[in-house]
């Protein structure tokens, strides 16, 4: 697979899965940018990227912001001349029992994993579109498409980027470009261990069986790996990606399934 002449953005680049995506895009050939808030963790990224011998560069961004991504926007199109991917891997986690979720919890999720999405996929769409070719892949989860005890903003946020996702792929069938969302089960990030850390500290579980409580709410036996998402999140950008739009695509222990 190769990606060679095309440029990708990826937001919460600068760990975990986001990470795991710029370093596949850039084994891939393909030029990138790596977004967050923090410059100096994604100049980290970046900087072992081009010590690799890629193209890469750091962009501090704050995706719930419009005038930060349309910055980010701006520079991207700087850096790359051209952005033909974008994955909007951003994204907070949160669990607590609804009787305790507040206001203040429900808006932040909400912002941080959906209303993101929207505002960078709104900024680099058009683009695409004129160009008669590109990819979105929008990082979901599996609670995106169902529930489970305790996440109840989580699941609905990620529910509002499925739905987003396909209707978006609706509004640019026939046009060269696709969206589609990759939906991981639970991945050995930092933002699981917070959230099995959230989890043991709520229940007074040992951190182990935290993660085996979380873990059968899944079906998993172990984490997914950063890899494995980024290795889907590739496969659904290239040339033969092209008849693939709308679609989650569920990661979990044992491989991918639509």
């Amino acid at each position: 697979m190769t990606l060679a002449g095309r440029g990708a953005v990826v937001t919460g680049g600068s760990r975990g899965i986001g990470m795991a995506v710029a370093r596949a895009f850039a084994g891939a050939g393909a030029a990138v940018v790596v977004a967050a808030r923090t410059r100096d963790t994604i100049e980290a990224v970046a900087t072992a990227l081009r010590t690799a011998g890629a193209r890469a560069w750091a962009v501090a961004c704050d995706v719930t912001d419009p005038a930060s991504v349309q910055a980010l926007a701006r520079a991207a199109d700087t850096h790359l001349g051209h952005v033909d991917i974008l994955v909007n891997n951003a994204g907070s986690s949160h669990s607590a029992p609804l009787r305790k979720t507040t206001l203040a919890d429900w808006n932040r999720i909400l912002t941080v994993n959906a209303t993101s999405t929207f505002l960078c996929t709104q900024a680099f769409l058009p683009g695409m579109v004129e160009r008669r070719w590109g990819r979105v892949v929008n990082i979901a989860s599996v609670a995106g498409l169902g529930g489970g005890k305790y996440i109840a903003a989580y699941s609905a946020s990620k529910h509002a980027v499925v739905g987003f996702t396909r209707s978006a792929a609706a509004e640019v069938a026939g046009t060269g470009v696709t969206v589609n969302a990759v939906c991981p089960g639970y991945v050995d990030t930092d933002m699981t261990r917070e959230s099995v850390a959230r989890i043991a500290a709520a229940t007074g579980m040992p951190p182990e069986a935290a993660l085996r409580a979380a873990l059968e709410t899944t079906g998993q036996r172990r984490l997914v790996l950063p890899e494995e998402v980024a290795r889907a999140v590739l496969t659904l950008c290239d040339d033969a990606g092209r008849e693939t739009s709308g679609e989650t695509v569920v990661i979990a222990e044992g491989g991918v399934h639509r």
